[in-house]
């Protein structure tokens, strides 16, 4: 099991939408190949940071991939495919870029070196150490209720 983090622009979708949606939805959109392979070794139970972008700057929840890569609806390009992913938790203090600049262990994470990319790993430490930033009193693990 793995950890990653989505990004997501708060006015196009939010994380107040996707806990309203309470299904399953579609990461579409991504047309990027790298961040397009990251989600083709995803693993339904695999968890993800969702990250607003642009507005905010910030984590604020938890997701769980709910279904494995397939094709993407938005785009009849067959290049592109994309995971559904469900909410699971709220992020109760948001943890901003900021936060994780100013993190000394979380120099080489992603986000801080690959800012750009709208689906990227993170390591299991850098998981947990996010989430206690974050206020979660337990980081919830991959592949776990």
């Amino acid at each position: 099991m793995a950890y990653w983090l989505f990004k997501s622009e708060p006015d196009k979708w939010s994380w107040e939408q996707q806990k309203t949606k309470g299904a399953p939805e579609e990461w579409d959109g991504i047309r990027n190949y790298q961040a397009r392979n990251f989600m083709r070794t995803m693993k339904v139970g695999d968890l993800g940071f969702f990250y607003h972008s642009n507005i905010g700057k910030e984590v604020v929840g938890i997701v769980r991939v709910a279904v494995e890569i397939h094709p993407d609806s938005t785009t009849d390009d067959e290049r592109w495919e994309c995971v559904d992913v469900e909410a699971v938790c709220d992020v109760p203090n948001p943890v901003t870029l900021a936060d994780v600049k100013a993190e000394p262990k979380l120099a080489e994470m992603s986000l801080v070196t690959s800012m750009r990319l709208s689906v990227q790993p993170v390591t299991p430490a850098e998981w947990k150490l996010v989430c206690k930033m974050g206020g979660l009193k337990k980081a919830p693990v991959a592949g776990k209720d």
